[in-house]
C-alpha cells in the first residue's frame, strides 16, 4: 500500500519591504479583517447605521479583538512567564540577558481571549452610540465566522497548531515541526468556519422570513464554532506542556462556556421553534 502524503514547507515570507519581511501569517490576518468588514459594512448599510458608527465600530472590534487574543494568550496558555515578563505580553518584542532584545511580532493570539476582548470593546461601542448591543452582537457574529476561517489558513501557512498523527492520505508532514504525517487540523477548521459563515449569511439574507429575537445570530455563531472548536481538539497536539496530562486540553475548557451560552441565544424566546416552523412552510 501506497502511503501518500502532503509534504508541507512554505517560505513564511512572502516577500520583504525593504528589510521588512511580509509573512503569510500577517497576510492572511489582514485578509480576515478586510473580508469581516466588507460584510459589516454591507450590513450596516442594509440597516442605515452612519458611516461614522461603522468607522468607530471598525476600531473598537479590532482593538478588541487583538487585545483580547494577546492577553488571553499570556494568561491561558503562558501565564507565569508573562508574570515574570509582563513587557513581552504588550510588546511584540523578546527580551535576552545583557539587555538584548530582538524584535518577534506577536507570537500567540488566543481565539477565545479575543471574543471575549471583542464582546468587551462591542459593550463600550454601544454605550457610545447607544446602539442596542444584541443587535450588533448578530451583525459581527455573521462575519466572525468567515474571518476565523481566514485566520486558520494563516495558522496553517505558519504550521502551527498541528494535528496528531494520522495514515489518511490527505495527511501533512509539517516540516518545519517534524516528520510525522499529521492531520491538517487548521484546514479542518477553516473548511468548517466557511461553511458556518454561508449559513450565517444565508439566515441574514432571508432573515425577515424568520421571526427570531435579537442575539440568535451571535448564538448560532459562537455555538456552531466552539461545539467544532471543542471536537477538533482531539485531533490536535497539545499547544502546551501543562495540557499533558489533562483530560480536556484549555481550549476545550475554554469552549464548554461558550457553548452553553451559544446555546441559550439560540433557544431564547423560542428561537430554535421559530426557524423550523418557518422552514417547513
Amino acid at each position: 500500500m501506497i502511503n501518500l502524503f502532503i509534504t508541507w514547507n512554505p517560505d513564511p515570507v512572502i516577500f520583504n519591504i525593504g528589510s521588512y519581511p511580509v509573512r503569510w501569517y500577517s497576510f492572511f490576518w489582514v485578509v480576515a479583517i478586510i473580508s469581516a468588514t466588507m460584510v459589516v459594512n454591507k450590513i450596516f448599510k442594509d440597516k442605515n447605521y452612519s458611516k461614522e458608527d461603522f468607522s468607530r465600530l471598525f476600531v473598537y472590534s479590532f482593538l478588541g479583538i487583538f487585545i483580547g487574543a494577546r492577553l488571553g494568550h499570556c494568561l491561558f496558555y503562558d501565564a507565569s512567564y508573562f508574570i515574570e515578563h509582563p513587557l513581552e505580553a504588550v510588546l511584540p518584542i523578546k527580551f535576552y540577558p545583557n539587555n538584548n532584545w530582538k524584535f518577534v511580532g506577536y507570537a500567540g493570539l488566543a481565539s477565545h481571549g479575543g471574543t471575549l476582548g471583542l464582546i468587551f470593546a462591542l459593550f463600550l461601542f454601544c454605550r457610545k452610540t447607544k446602539i442596542k448591543f444584541l443587535k450588533i452582537l448578530d451583525i459581527i457574529a455573521v462575519a466572525a465566522p468567515l474571518a476565523a476561517g481566514f485566520i486558520r489558513i494563516a495558522n496553517f501557512m505558519n504550521s502551527e497548531i498541528i494535528g496528531t498523527e494520522t495514515t489518511l492520505p490527505w495527511g501533512v508532514v509539517f516540516i518545519q515541526v517534524d516528520n510525522v504525517i499529521r492531520h491538517p487540523a487548521q484546514l479542518y477548521e477553516s473548511i468548517a468556519y466557511f461553511f458556518f459563515f454561508v449559513i450565517m449569511w444565508l439566515l441574514y439574507r432571508y432573515h425577515n422570513k424568520y421571526k427570531v429575537k435579537s442575539g440568535f445570530y451571535f448564538g448560532l455563531c459562537i455555538f456552531m464554532i466552539f461545539t467544532f472548536r471543542f471536537f477538533i481538539e482531539f485531533l490536535k497536539e497539545r499547544q502546551v506542556s501543562f495540557e499533558a496530562d489533562m483530560t480536556l486540553d484549555m481550549g476545550q475548557i475554554l469552549s464548554l462556556p461558550f457553548m452553553l451560552l451559544g446555546f441559550y441565544f439560540l433557544i431564547r424566546g423560542g428561537n430554535l421553534k421559530n426557524i423550523f416552523r418557518m422552514s417547513n412552510t
